[in-house]
C-alpha cells in the first residue's frame, strides 16, 4: 500500500482534524483514510451518473437520418 505525507499543515487544521476523528471514535489516520476514500468513490459515482445521463440522451431514435439530411437540404 502507498503512503502519503502532508507537510506544512496549519496547527489549527490538524487540531480540527484530530477533534473530528475523536468525535467519530477513530484515529486521525483512519479518519483521513476514510475521508480520502469517500472522496474518490463520490467522484466516481458522480462520473457514472453523468455517463448514464449522456447515454440516456444519446439513445437511438426511430428518425431516419436520410430524412433529416433531405429536410436540411430543402431549407
Amino acid at each position: 500500500m502507498g503512503q502519503v505525507i502532508i507537510r506544512n499543515l496549519d496547527d489549527h487544521v490538524v487540531a480540527n482534524l484530530k477533534r473530528m476523528a475523536a468525535n467519530d471514535g477513530k484515529s486521525l489516520e483512519q479518519f483521513l483514510r476514510e475521508v480520502l476514500e469517500e472522496r474518490i468513490y463520490r467522484q466516481r459515482e458522480d462520473f457514472l451518473e453523468f455517463a448514464r445521463g449522456v447515454r440516456e440522451r444519446c439513445k437511438p431514435t426511430d428518425i431516419d437520418p436520410t430524412d433529416l439530411i433531405r429536410e436540411d437540404r430543402d431549407r
